[in-house]
């Protein structure tokens, strides 16, 4: 039996740990602080044994050296950044496997935020951990990929069973909405969505976790094959990846 809890940290990051209960491994998605982390784990009675990281962001690793200092938990996470992250115990890359007791990590490179960062699929929990790659509804920013990159990645998630549910390293759900609707204005589907999205912020609630069939129906960065999209950007005849890079740069703009 595989349990997650998801919290805030910092300003708009999520925090999530999985519990194995038959082991007792307990494993943080990311650090991006160390004092909400130790009380999600103090709240569960849980121990911290792993870490995975995403990404080298401080905001995603800020809080890896207080918890290793305090529960001496192995961290794993990009090969390609380990320099940039400077502890981790594994390097990570494309098609490598993490085990936490009886749950399994499968490592998809994800460059495109960064070049290095990686997601996390487990499909003991049935989740994709997508760090700063894919958003509710949006995609992060290209700091140093290109949008070629991005695009190869998400392609990567995609191809996911749609049942997985998805979390992210931020609840930036109902800006995302917005600009969604902007550009894909006739989609009752994402119209629906936004609606319920803007519920469960005025009740203070994330929006997190959604399920990839969700976000293939809503997401305009998963969707840029939709006729109705590339309508509305004058974008009939373009391929996939310009698609992709005119709503990105919108997107940076909106």
């Amino acid at each position: 039996m595989i349990e997650i809890e998801q919290f805030t940290c910092l300003s708009d990051n999520f925090g999530v740990l999985l519990h194995d209960a038959e082991t007792g491994r307990t494993v943080s998605i990311d650090a991006p602080e160390a004092a909400a982390i130790q009380a999600a784990l103090s709240r569960r009675g849980w121990k911290l044994t792993d870490i995975v990281v995403t990404h080298k962001h401080f905001d995603h690793i800020d809080g890896l050296k207080p918890l290793k200092d305090a529960y001496g938990c192995t961290i794993a996470g990009p090969k390609a950044e380990a320099d940039a992250i400077g502890m981790l115990d594994e390097q990570l890359a494309e098609g490598d496997v993490y085990e936490a007791g009886s749950m399994t990590f499968s490592v998809i490179e994800t460059p495109g935020h960064t070049l290095g960062q990686i997601n996390y699929h487990c499909p003991q929990a049935n989740a994709l951990f997508a760090g700063d790659t894919l958003f509710s509804l949006g995609c992060g920013r290209l700091f140093e990929g290109s949008a070629g990159d991005m695009f190869a990645s998400l392609e990567k998630l995609k191809a996911l069973p749609p049942q997985t549910h998805l979390y992210c390293g931020h609840e930036y759900t109902r800006s995302n909405a917005a600009f969604a609707l902007s550009v894909d204005p006739d989609n009752d589907a994402l119209k629906v969505r936004a609606d319920q999205v803007e519920a469960l912020r005025a009740e203070g609630l994330p929006t997190l976790p959604v399920t990839l069939e969700r976000e293939l129906a809503t997401n305009p960065f998963l969707r840029t094959g939709d006729a109705g999209i590339r309508a509305h950007l004058g974008m009939m005849d373009a391929d996939d990846v310009a698609v992709f890079a005119e709503l990105r740069a919108r997107k940076d703009r909106f």
